[in-house]
């Protein structure tokens, strides 16, 4: 009865070990999934796109019925601070001041700026115009929240940004160069400043995207040109190219 006894836990003993080898222990792997350690990115060398330089053309789509020329011209300028995300200093946030200008040429067309039912546009066949511009200029205040492929050097890598910028009316100006043939006096310059009928405040949406120093910007007006009653519904638009890096 115990060598019976004996030969049974002998058994039970190698039917145990056997499936321990057949169904090993699984060992639950590491997940491949490591979250980045950005503590180790360096922004002691990084420009920011702290000054930054706008070329482009301006236009302002909805006013078909008066004689805009095709290629008007918009300069901005502004010094931003940036200030990148702790938690992925890839993002960032940016603000500062800047100046922001346009100006918009007409054909054929008799700009006044003073006229008692506010800014009249009036086609004119007679007079020999060799130039007519209407120029504003803003004080401007851009934000931008940012995103950079290399944020330890902005002046590599891909660069996106959206946001938005308010300005303040500081200039309109209309300046009508009249050419010598079309007026007994002979030609000359005739410039009027006038900012009352426009709204001295602007709002605008903006977008950039570009490679290293260069990129592309879209620029929208969101608020009205012109004091509602006083001039066409005009909200102007610009595109162009941003230079910065500095």
């Amino acid at each position: 009865m115990k060598n019976l006894l004996a030969i049974l836990i002998l058994i039970a003993s190698i039917s145990a070990t056997a499936q321990k080898k057949n169904n090993p222990t699984k060992v639950k792997e590491p997940s491949s999934k490591i979250k980045p350690d950005y503590t180790k990115i360096n922004l002691s060398q990084r420009a920011s796109d702290h000054l930054m330089f706008q070329f482009g053309v301006a236009n302002w789509g909805s006013a078909d019925a008066i004689n805009l020329k095709s290629f008007n011209r918009t300069f901005n300028t502004y010094f931003l601070f940036d200030f990148p995300f702790k938690s992925n200093p890839k993002f960032s946030a940016a603000f500062g001041p800047g100046i922001g200008t346009d100006n918009i040429y007409f054909e054929k067309t008799a700009i006044k700026l003073n006229s008692p039912s506010g800014v009249t546009f009036t086609a004119d066949n007679v007079t020999k115009y060799k130039k007519i511009k209407l120029g504003t200029g803003y004080l401007e205040a851009p934000i931008e929240f940012r995103y950079s492929t290399n944020p330890e050097n902005m002046n590599k890598g891909w660069k996106f940004a959206v946001g938005a910028k308010i300005g303040l009316l500081v200039d309109a100006t209309v300046k009508t160069d009249i050419n010598a043939s079309s007026s007994t006096e002979g030609g000359y310059v005739m410039k009027i400043k006038d900012k009352r009928y426009f709204n001295t405040t602007r709002v605008a949406g903006t977008a950039r995207v570009g490679l290293g120093n260069l990129s592309l910007f879209g620029s929208f007006t969101l608020t009205s040109f012109f004091k509602e009653g006083f001039g066409p519904a005009v909200k102007p638009f610009s595109i162009g190219l941003t230079l910065s890096g500095l």
